[in-house]
């Protein structure tokens, strides 16, 4: 039944039947060794769609990984912009006030106190330990509030993105009423996002002018500058992929309000097809491998710190399901035998740590232009990885997440991630794992 069905999605959306060398041209290159990396694309389908994909699928349906904050409303920073998306699929619907979990509104009122609570704890056992209590046994609110902003600075220097958390013009939506999808927004807004992450901000070899870097030139590049471009790249891909698998077939209408939507193949192979990629669209296929390896590696990183978190929201018994489900999850993640291993990156003096600046400085402004974006719905979900992408590399590079500072004793007094931080990590790597899943959906109805 099912191969009817896709027989059926094959004639309808693309309008005929490819040849047998049609079929197979996007997909020539997803097989052997991932590059930079010790897997291969077969050992990374098997474990994402038989072990991951259904869990994170799972997983992101709870309340504490559906309700994202976020400002929609911050201005481009880098150049004038009026191209506000005027499709009606380009519209995030908001959240109602009673549809946010009572637990995540009561740690906005507890902005600074909350969120640095391990911070006052410790200053707190300082104090009666004879440390600050032997010159002053009371600290007052304005110290504290000091205290809390050095915090928030120095945590900042780790961070890969600009961050909404405490922004006014923040809000919540619920990103399960708002999936990523096709929306109609494309034309010169659009590509201008792009070329500016491309051309402006990706590391390229000398006299490189070309926006997508071809492997024999990325070959000549270092190992950390081809690791930035390929995570782009791949978050780039794996966007692709959601637009072509949710695609909007046909318009709303009375009997179907919603519109119809479903996989094209027409778009898919325009989008990746070496016939209109001038070559290149099977390489970028495959970085959406290497990406799925960065990201998954930093939440095998940060398992002795996830493990202790309380993923609240103030429903008590579906907080102790999220618990369990994560506590699944890594323990699938950590038995993983082929991570990508970061350690070999940034190694030296100087020169090294450079080029580290100069790597966070790049992604940060990346971060930056997703609020350029003109499509309300389009910007949330690339705010939405790009935040997530930016979460993995702080834990892979900030060296908070190192060695002896995540063993299984150590408290959270001396690092934390913020709760959007979370949300977007968790819902980034979901957002690769569909691309992947939706990968080889094409390639079965293509096959």
């Amino acid at each position: 039944m099912k191969e009817v069905l896709f027989f059926i999605l094959v004639l309808n959306v693309s309008g005929s039947i490819f040849t047998s060398h049609e079929d197979d041209d996007c997909f020539c290159q997803l097989q052997g060794q991932i590059d930079d990396c010790t897997c291969n694309v077969d050992t990374v389908d098997h474990f994402n769609n038989v072990k991951i994909y259904p869990r994170l699928r799972s997983l992101l349906q709870k309340d504490y990984f559906r309700f994202f904050k976020v400002n929609l409303f911050r201005k481009c920073p880098f150049w004038q912009d009026n191209s506000q998306c005027g499709i009606r699929y380009c519209h995030v619907e908001p959240c109602k006030e009673n549809e946010i979990p009572k637990g995540l509104k009561e740690k906005d009122k507890e902005k600074f106190k909350e969120n640095n609570k391990y911070l006052k704890d410790s200053l707190c056992e300082h104090e009666h330990n004879g440390g600050l209590g032997d010159i002053n046994t009371t600290i007052s609110d304005q110290a504290r509030e000091d205290f809390v902003l050095w915090s928030a600075y120095d945590d900042a220097q780790d961070n890969f993105c600009i961050l909404d958390d405490f922004d006014e013009d923040s809000s919540y939506v619920d990103l399960l009423l708002n999936p990523e999808r096709y929306t109609g927004y494309k034309g010169a807004s659009a590509h201008r996002i792009w070329q500016t992450i491309y051309l402006e901000n990706c590391f390229r070899p000398n006299g490189y002018l070309n926006s997508y870097i071809q492997n024999h030139a990325l070959n000549s590049m270092c190992l950390e500058e081809r690791v930035f471009y390929r995570a782009i790249s791949g978050l780039h891909t794996s966007i692709n992929i959601h637009v072509c698998a949710k695609y909007l077939l046909r318009e709303s209408s009375f009997k179907n309000p919603e519109g119809e939507w479903g996989p094209n193949l027409n778009e898919f192979r325009q989008k990746f097809s070496p016939e209109t990629t001038n070559g290149q669209g099977p390489s970028w296929l495959r970085n959406l491998y290497f990406l799925y390896l960065l990201e998954l590696r930093a939440l095998q990183k940060a398992l002795t710190y996830l493990v202790k978190e309380e993923f609240y929201t103030g429903n008590e018994s579906e907080d102790w399901d999220t618990q369990l489900a994560i506590k699944d999850l890594l323990n699938i993640v950590q038995n993983f035998p082929y991570h990508f291993d970061e350690s070999t990156m940034f190694n030296g003096h100087e020169q090294a740590q450079k080029l580290k600046l100069e790597f966070r400085q790049h992604f940060r402004n990346i971060s930056s232009i997703m609020d350029c974006v003109g499509c309300e719905k389009c910007k949330l979900w690339g705010k939405l990885q790009i935040q997530g992408l930016g979460t993995a590399l702080k834990i892979l590079f900030s060296g908070k997440f190192d060695g002896s500072l995540m063993s299984e004793d150590t408290s959270k007094k001396s690092f934390q991630l913020l709760r959007t931080e979370i949300v977007a990590l968790l819902n980034s790597i979901g957002r690769l794992s569909t691309s992947l899943y939706e990968l080889d959906e094409f390639r079965f109805i293509l096959r």
